[in-house]
This record gives C-alpha cells, structure tokens and sequence, in this order.
C-alpha cells in the first residue's frame, strides 16, 4: 500500500519497514494520522468490504484482498519507546495493515485505572503523530465487544498475552477476542513503561523540584510549601559551591603536585652538586681532616702551568710550602731572651723572640749581586721551614 510518511527531499523513492513497503511521496502529503470521526478516516472506513473474512495465516502470508485493519488500545500516557515498540510491532506484523489506535479517555482511566499526567488531548495528539499509526479513535471503550469491532471494522487486536484484568470483572478484558481468533499478540519493551518513568521521577522527586524551582517555577506552581522551597534553594547553592570548591581543590592540589615536582628536582640537583663539594672538600682536607697543602698547591699548577725562573722556583718549593702552610700544635722553636726594659731580674721573665725578615722571592730580572744578598735571609728560612715540617710530620 501506498503510505504517507515523514518529510524527504527524495520523492518517488520506496522504503521497506518491516515488510511493508511505503512510498515517499514529498514533503506536501506529510500529515498526522486522522481522527476516526475525520472525513479522510471515513472514506477509508467506508470503502472496506468488511463481509470478506481475513484469517491469520492469509493475513501474514500477504493473500488478502484488502488491507487488514489493526487495533491497539492503550491509554498511553507520557508516550515513550514502549509505547511506540508495541504500535511497531502491530504495523509490521501484515505486508499490508492498517493500524488503528484507540485512547481512553481522562474520565474512564480515572475511574478504571487512575490519574494520568499527561490529559487526554496531549495523549491524543502524542499518538496520531507517531509514524506507525493510520487512525485514531477518541474515548475508546475499555472493554471491547462486537458492536465496537464492527463499526471499526476491525479485523484483529495486538496487545500482549498477559491476561488484563484491570477495570474489568472478567479474568482478561482481551477474553472476547482471544475466543474468536482475533488477537494479535505483541512483546512488551522490558524496562520502560509509564509507571517505571513515574517512579523515577518519584525516586528523585527533591531533584526535579530544585531544577524547575531554578528555572523559574514558584513554589505554588509545584504544590510545595514556601519553607520547602527555601530549603531546596539553599541546598542547591550548597552543592553548587561544594562542586567550586572540590574544582578549587583540585587545581591546587595539580599545582601543589607540580611544585612538589620542581622541589624534588631541585633537592637532587643539589644533592648531586653536595656529593662533588664533599669530594673536593675531602680532597682538599684529607681523610684525617687536616689541610693538604701539597694538594692545593699541585691543583693549582695544574690549572695554571707556570713559566720561567718564577714558575720554577715555586714549583721546587712546592712540598715545603704546604707543609709549612699545615696547622701544627708543637710549640714554636725556643728562642734566647733579648734585654728590655721591664724587670730582667724576675725569674719568670723572657724576652720576645727576635722578629725575623719578611721573606721575599726572587724575581725575574734582579742582578746577581742582589740575590747573593738575600741568601742568608734564604737560609734563615730554610731552617725555620724544615723545623716546622718536622713538628708537622710528628703530629
């Protein structure tokens, strides 16, 4: 059959859902299904030849005459995929069906069954736009029974195989129809169903609140106490700041992670440059922790390589230079008393050693004649250099 279906720019193309096939007829013959009461549900009532009976079998074989007209009913409040599934399944369930769809009315579903969320309008209005539907019909009975199928025409009803027994003194309100072979079963969608979205909503009832009072609702519009609302609200603000603080906390925590992070690396860098201080320092000292001075002497030599008579003097007095330079807790040579001026007759009394010259190296360019002067000079601290080399080398 020819079906008109959602907007295409693809015109004239066919689609196949389920085993029937639809034609893609434009966006100017898209339209939501019509009401029973419509004319266009009408002329397609009317031109049914309901005397021709359709079994089962030559219904799903596809050998009908005639398209097979399908009927669900349902209350179908806050319309969701169950909803949709069910209305599917009973579409694709001939090559050429035609699927009416009852809905009961706020009144009867109060009576039989409860309060709905959603008014019949809106719950009308939410089947005939859903693609599987043909037909709607309004206020539709609770019970079914031979006038209704008649009107309708209708050749079978899809529902699911569980006994129904809500608003209805018989074991199963499908009972009249399962006995005359015109019950089409479906599945039902496992996990969704209008009492299942209802108790969410229920079970996170402090949440939705919280959202619509944000969004702009008054207390009043969502039946709650002023006190109620107050309470919500400062809720609200406390996990919003609670969520800054934990964003806050984690920041620092990132940034204290990355200084952490420098300090370690710096605390190794200096750990590396104390390991080669220790090792200079000990190599300077000694094991024992007296100054080297043959070593501090040979290091710089080795650094700054000396030339010509200056460079080869320092370097024959390298050994007795750093041992004199060696600290030494002998006492200093004896020296012989000299006059003076305090009381010479006192026994305990002695005179300060002698003060010696200040010795001077030789130089490049001096004469000959003034090295020879200053050679006792040399010799005077030659003897004072080698007793106090000794005293070292005793210690």
């Amino acid at each position: 059959m020819t079906r008109i279906c959602r907007p295409s720019t693809d015109k004239g193309k066919c689609a196949v859902w389920g085993g029937y096939r639809a034609t893609i007829t434009g966006q100017g013959s898209v339209a939501p299904a019509p009401f029973s009461y419509e004319q266009d549900a009408v002329d397609t009532r009317n031109a049914i030849d309901y005397t021709i009976k359709i079994s089962l079998d030559d219904a799903r074989a596809g050998k009908v005459p005639r398209a097979v007209r399908v009927y669900a009913d349902g209350i179908y409040d806050m319309f969701h995929t169950g909803h949709a599934r069910q209305l599917m399944q009973a579409k694709m369930a001939f090559p050429n069906a035609y699927l009416i769809v009852g809905i009961c009315s706020d009144k009867m579903t109060l009576t039989n069954k409860g309060r709905t969320v959603m008014n019949e309008t809106e719950r009308y209005e939410a089947v005939r736009h859903c693609r599987y539907v043909d037909e709607v019909v309004t206020d539709a009975p609770w019970t079914l029974d031979p006038v209704f199928l008649e009107k309708h025409k209708i050749d079978f009803v899809a529902h699911d195989e569980l006994p129904y027994t809500t608003g209805s003194p018989d074991a199963d309100v499908y009972k009249f129809v399962k006995e005359k072979g015109m019950f089409l079963p479906t599945q039902r969608t496992e996990g969704i169903s209008t009492t299942d979205v209802i108790t969410r909503i229920i079970k996170d009832y402090d949440l939705y609140i919280r959202r619509n009072l944000a969004r702009g609702y008054s207390h009043k519009e969502l039946n709650v106490s002023y006190m109620k609302a107050k309470h919500l609200k400062l809720k609200d603000n406390y996990e919003k700041f609670e969520e800054k603080l934990k964003d806050k906390g984690k920041n620092w925590m990132g940034k204290w992670k990355d200084q952490l992070g420098k300090g370690n690396e710096m605390l190794h860098r200096w750990e590396e440059k104390s390991k080669e201080f220790i090792g200079n320092f000990v190599e300077m000292f000694g094991r024992d922790g007296r100054l080297d001075g043959h070593g501090i002497i040979q290091n710089f030599f080795e650094h700054f390589p000396w030339q010509g008579r200056v460079g080869q003097w320092f370097q024959e007095n390298t050994q007795r230079i750093g041992r004199a330079i060696s600290p030494s807790t002998s006492p200093l040579p004896f020296s012989p008393p000299s006059p003076s001026t305090s009381d010479p007759s006192s026994p305990s009394y002695s005179s300060p050693p002698q003060k010696r010259r200040r010795y001077t190296p030789p130089l490049l360019g001096l004469d000959e004649d003034d090295s020879d002067e200053d050679e006792d000079d040399d010799d005077d601290d030659d003897d004072f250099l080698e007793g106090a080399m000794g005293e070292v080398e005793n210690l």
